[in-house]
């Protein structure tokens, strides 16, 4: 049996074979890719191999796909490390392989960092990092938020409509009026990140990689509805976890390391709900 609203110090492979078949909404996480960040790498109890950024990434997409209902969403936070020289495009490999599998991907999507560490050499400063929205079947909710076509835009199509009056006489007078168009809002999504911007809790600071607090709930919202299950494989300093218990949202979560298991429960404590 699974415990919700519960994070299990564990892999993620041990916490997905007690799940149920389709019972999963949504995952969002961000799995320790490439090596970029320093994770904490000595977790007792793994071999050498799985310390650190090497996972059994097949295994975890096969197990995401059956614990996903149909309709379910996984929001998978990837980028690519270089190395020797030339980036490693592992992120379009999992990609791939999340389509092999059964996924369809919904929607590529971009996290622009808009103040990105700096850097120095022979590529362009790197900002972004890859959201792919995959799908197990057509997504059941898509709460996609609305912005107004930009004025700037020349295409200033709107939604042509008649309003009726009618005249002293008893005629009716026929004018035409307008609707501004409502879009979907753009699927590169930018914040600040860095003390201060990615979330107020200095805590989570003690985690190396942590998502925009912003950017879960954008995606909480975006695929759930109030009292749906979502899961974060890898559950880091607890931003899934938080940020489902503001917006009403049950979750679980698996975290192989004790030491951001502890900063999850100390950001809990900070909500204020």
């Amino acid at each position: 049996m699974i415990e919700i609203n519960k994070t299990y110090n564990e892999d993620c492979l041990d916490t997905m074979f007690r799940i149920p078949d389709n019972f999963i909404d949504c995952t969002i996480t961000s799995p320790p890719y490439d090596d970029i960040r320093n994770y904490n790498k000595k977790i007792k109890g793994l071999s050498d191999e799985f310390n650190g950024y090497s996972f059994p990434f097949e295994q975890i997409a096969k197990e995401l796909y059956r614990v996903t209902k149909k309709g379910g969403i996984v929001v998978w936070v990837v980028n690519d490390a270089t190395h020797s020289g030339s980036e490693t495009l592992n992120s379009f490999r999992q990609a791939l392989y999340f389509k092999e599998i059964g996924f369809k991907m919904h929607d590529t999507m971009i996290y622009r960092k808009l103040n990105p560490m700096p850097n120095s050499g022979t590529r362009y400063q790197q900002m972004f990092e890859y959201m792919f929205v995959l799908s197990k079947g057509s997504p059941k909710t898509t709460n996609i938020s609305l912005r107004e076509r930009s004025n700037k835009c020349e295409d200033k199509r709107t939604y042509r409509k008649k309003k009726f009056s009618r005249n002293q006489d008893g005629d009716f007078n026929k004018n035409d009026y307008y609707v501004k168009e409502m879009v979907p809002d753009y699927n590169v999504w930018d914040f600040y990140v860095g003390w201060g911007n990615t979330t107020k809790d200095d805590v989570a600071f003690e985690h190396p990689a942590i998502f925009p607090e912003e950017l879960v709930k954008r995606h909480i919202e975006s695929w759930t509805n109030e009292g749906d299950l979502v899961y974060d494989p890898f559950m880091g300093s607890g931003t899934t976890s938080k940020m489902c218990l503001i917006t009403k949202r049950n979750y679980i979560g698996s975290e192989l390391s004790n030491e951001y298991c502890e900063i999850e429960k100390k950001r809990h404590k900070l909500i204020n709900i």
